[in-house]
């Protein structure tokens, strides 16, 4: 009897009664065939199965480790009724170790090293010959590819690039491998924008040509592959991808449904963090070639260095537009923020003698003067002068001492009396001499810089000058009060402080709570409120999220129990997220361990009745 296969999900049909076929059985075979249709991506790459026309580094190194299961990939079937005969290979699952090297952002290297973990069936039988089942794990067949990238940068709408697969016959029985080498070289087109990713590849898959299970059998040789997906990125930062993507091949020799392979997997992937990615995947075959299963499951985890996009720089200077003074010309690097990127200053004209005079408008050129109207004397220095002041040595009273002009002939070019900070009062009369301050009737602060908010801490020495508040070690809360309010938060100086690991408020905070709730109460003009809370990175962060949110509904709740109402409040925990310290300090840790007020909505401060 004649023997044909007919993949429905992978499956082959005999013409004859599987009884009939079995009768003359000869001995077990078990042909050389590399029976999975599905070829990992390189590592790096946006799809599971289809190359991406970019070389993500400059060097780098992207390394993937992804499982491959297929469903029934090899089922014989009766083509008179379509009934089974048996599940030559109900399943097969490969695990793949896959790296490739990306070099200069242009030519990338793939090596990838199958191996089949599991492979079961039924041995069945087919015009006379019984068809063994694989029960084995087995090598793959080794595989090796190169992709060089001919147009588009990582981040543009439209890529190009020419690549390929060589497999070598490393495998070993049992639907592993063809026992001879192939290849697939492809041309690749792709690219991305801000909100998804697409690729699509094409090229003959150059196999040896055979037919299976026997002469009258189905014939498998050179193929036309093409493949193609979209992904569509989401997030803030566009770490998660998801999207469909399909591939296909025909067999280029005896064209039938039978010789056809097609599926289409639904892709989700994530970047957990910068560099490591994992993903899954998962369809059904469209078809019914070898090798097509009824659905095939890809799972796969990464280390691919992210390719992030460059800073926008308009000049080409080298220095980005967000720290380029001067973004739209060509400039020169400076540590002087207001100077970096910018293009450097032209010297200003001669002054030999530094008098303000350019010494082409100079009578003097080389001795200070001053301007005049004469050309003659312009520049030039007036009557001797032996102390500089501009008022001459004959009508200075201090002809030695640098001063001032004075209506006083016996105070005319001397210097004011000592005023050591500038403040108007002479150091003799000044209680501080050193700092500036204002004219008092007490000679004990005459001088001294005020005490605005009257709470017997001078201003200078005053965190909050405008805000009674009590006397504090800290620079930064002396004088300030327990609690207050800016313009995007209400501050409090202390902590609340819960129990360890719980977000039970310690009765030590009840005062603290206390003047929480006196502020809100004497400020309705805060409508809303965010209750942060936070922690440190003690922990496993999902617990800390959790333990967050409970002490910032904890400090809520507190509030709302004096009389705040509730609906001005709001309790968010951010966990380990939003730290204000080093994480890698016991200080920084505490301070990382807080509850913060937040004002989330304003109105107008009530008039005064």
């Amino acid at each position: 009897m004649r023997s044909h296969w007919l993949l429905k999900g992978s499956c082959a049909a005999l013409v004859a009664a599987v009884a009939t076929a079995s009768t003359g059985a000869s001995a077990q075979t078990q042909p050389p065939l590399a029976l999975d249709r599905f070829n990992p991506a390189p590592a790096g790459d946006r799809m599971f199965g289809v190359q991406s026309p970019f070389v993500a580094g400059d060097p780098a190194l992207h390394v993937m480790l992804l499982g491959d299961y297929a469903h029934n990939p090899l089922v014989l079937k009766h083509t008179s009724d379509n009934s089974r005969v048996g599940s030559i290979v109900s399943s097969q699952l490969f695990a793949h170790l896959n790296g490739n090297l990306a070099l200069w952002n242009r030519l990338a290297i793939n090596i990838d090293v199958p191996v089949a973990l599991l492979q079961d069936g039924d041995t069945s039988s087919a015009s006379g010959t019984s068809i063994s089942a694989p029960s084995k794990a087995e090598f793959g067949d080794l595989r090796a590819g190169a992709r060089l990238k001919l147009l588009g940068d990582y981040h543009d709408i439209f890529q190009l690039a020419v690549g390929g697969y060589v497999w070598f016959p490393t495998g070993g029985d049992g639907y592993v491998s063809d026992k001879k080498v192939r290849g697939l070289p492809q041309l690749i087109l792709g690219g991305r924008a801000d909100r998804f990713v697409w690729t699509l590849a094409a090229g003959p898959e150059l196999r040896p040509t055979q037919k299976f299970p026997d002469a009258n059998g189905v014939e498998q040789g050179t193929m036309l592959s093409w493949g193609g997906g979209i992904g569509f990125l989401l997030g803030e930062k566009r770490h998660f991808q998801i999207g469909p993507e399909f591939s296909a091949a025909l067999t280029l020799g005896d064209v039938n449904k039978r010789t056809s392979n097609a599926e289409i997997l639904l892709d989700a992937r994530y970047r957990v963090v910068d560099d490591l990615e994992i993903g899954l995947g998962v369809g059904p075959g469209l078809t019914s070639g070898i090798g097509t299963p009824d659905v095939r499951g890809v799972f796969m985890i990464a280390y691919t260095p992210e390719q992030k996009k460059a800073l926008a720089d308009r000049d080409k200077d080298g220095i980005a537009d967000i720290d380029d003074a001067c973004p739209d010309v060509a400039g020169l690097p400076s540590d002087d923020r207001a100077k970096n990127g910018c293009p450097p200053v032209a010297p200003p004209p001669s002054d030999r003698d530094k008098d303000g005079i350019i010494d082409v408008e100079d009578a003097c050129p080389d001795v200070p003067g001053l301007p005049s109207g004469d050309k003659a004397k312009n520049g030039c220095p007036l009557p001797k002068d032996r102390d500089n002041d501009g008022i001459i040595d004959v009508e200075d009273a201090c002809p030695d001492v640098p001063g001032f002009a004075s209506t006083d002939p016996k105070k005319n070019g001397c210097p004011p009396p000592k005023d050591s900070d500038g403040d108007g009062i002479p150091d003799e009369n000044d209680a501080c001499p050193d700092i500036k301050g204002i004219v008092t009737q007490d000679p004990a602060t005459n001088g001294c810089p005020p005490d605005t908010d009257g709470d017997g801490i001078r201003d200078d020495k005053d965190a909050c000058p405008d805000q009674a508040g009590k006397p504090d070690p800290d620079p930064k809360k002396n004088g300030c009060p327990r609690v207050r309010v800016t313009e995007t938060e209400v501050i409090i100086l202390e902590q609340v402080q819960f129990d360890t690991g719980k977000a039970t408020i310690k009765k030590a905070s009840d005062g603290l709570l206390d003047n929480v709730y006196q502020v809100l109460k004497d400020h309705p003009e805060l409508k809303k409120l965010e209750v942060q809370g936070h922690t440190d990175t003690k922990g496993v962060k999902i617990s800390n999220q959790i333990l967050s949110q409970a002490r910032a509904e904890a400090v809520k709740k507190a509030l709302v129990k004096r009389g705040i109402d509730a609906k001005r409040l709001t309790a968010k925990g951010y966990g380990q997220d939003r730290p204000i310290a080093p994480n890698d300090t016991e200080e920084g840790r505490t301070q990382n361990r807080r509850v913060q007020f937040t004002i989330t909505e304003k109105v107008s401060k009530p008039a005064k009745p």
